[in-house]
């Protein structure tokens, strides 16, 4: 992994906020974004009661190639990013991406190019869960 690419991974165990963020920050840096995806209680109007995440066996390449894709890209210190698999309830943390920058624009840029790349791109996959009883996938290909 490169020393701009601090962190990339897919995981069944909560994710650690605070590390992520702790892993792209830089006393060089004047700007530190972190995203954080949480499972919502709705979509188009419809209660969800939980989510489940699938993930092919090339996701972490696959999300490792969008980190070195945006680092070459945008004028970056680090990034960092993970998605958790599995099942999870409304709340949870679902992703997080992370970028640090010297300037606040470039962290920006970078925590949003990282997240749009990663849903465009990665293969992981989304069962919602709904309050009537039905279930629908999402990004499936």
């Amino acid at each position: 992994m490169s020393e701009v690419i601090r962190r990339v991974g897919v995981r069944e165990d909560p994710l650690p906020v605070d590390e992520l963020r702790e892993a792209v920050s830089d006393a060089d840096c004047g700007g530190v974004v972190v995203f954080v995806g949480t499972v919502r209680a709705h979509d188009a109007g419809r209660p969800v009661t939980r989510l489940a995440y699938d993930a092919h066996p090339s996701a972490v390449d696959v999300l490792r190639q969008v980190a070195e894709k945006v680092a070459a890209d945008v004028p970056v210190r680090a990034l960092a990013v993970e998605h958790r698999v599995g099942l999870l309830e409304v709340g949870d943390v679902a992703v997080v991406a992370a970028a640090s920058a010297e300037h606040r624009a470039e962290a920006f840029t970078a925590a949003q190019r990282l997240i749009d790349d990663l849903k465009a791109t990665v293969p992981i996959w989304k069962r919602q869960d709904f309050s009537d009883g039905g279930q629908e996938w999402v990004g499936t290909p």
